[in-house]
């Protein structure tokens, strides 16, 4: 069991859902969206199988004081939704810069969960950034109109390892700057 801890980050609302902290109650629900084998492909870091635990294990870090990375749950449930619809996350690379990452479970997919979650963190800019990187698998195209549809640039291509995959996937990587 773990203790629940209390991020010091803002609750952001959106249009048709809230992006606020993850709480432990959201470790059911984030579970099975992950153990999806197709979303999970889409993450660098979301194994597949999914090993028992890991939702708890992975709220429980984020949640800790020391942790580089804000993650919140896009929280419909405002709107008669789910109360988990995916995550959005920014992880602190340096004092001016911080990468984006996002999932939204499959049920939900192409509906504009994701822009809009991401469109929201944008305009919110709570680490304050002045630039946002965000790295997407090139078979993810969808991914990648996120990202460009927010006004994200394209700055080249590289490689990330997939955990899921346990391979090293071409991606494609992008910049922000913030106004």
């Amino acid at each position: 069991m773990f203790q629940e801890a209390i991020p010091a980050q803002p609750v952001i609302e959106a249009e048709r859902f809230v992006l606020r902290p993850l709480r432990k109650s959201d470790a059911g629900l984030m579970s099975m969206y992950t153990s999806d084998k197709r979303l999970a492909e889409g993450t660098r870091a979301i194994p597949h199988p999914l090993p028992p635990g890991s939702s708890e294990w992975f709220i429980s870090r984020v949640n800790s004081e020391d942790s580089n990375e804000d993650v919140w749950a896009i929280d419909g449930s405002n709107q008669g939704l789910s109360e988990l619809l995916g995550v959005i996350s920014l992880t602190t690379l340096d004092d001016d810069q911080s990468e984006i990452g996002f999932w939204v479970g499959a049920g939900f997919w192409n509906v504009g969960f994701a822009s809009e979650a991401v469109q929201a963190l944008i305009a919110a800019n709570p680490h304050g950034s002045r630039t946002l990187l965000a790295e997407v698998f090139q078979d993810n195209p969808g991914s990648a109109r996120v990202l460009t549809n927010a006004g994200f640039e394209y700055l080249g291509d590289a490689e990330g390892w997939s955990v899921a995959r346990s391979a090293r996937v071409p991606t494609w990587t992008y910049l922000r700057k913030m106004a």
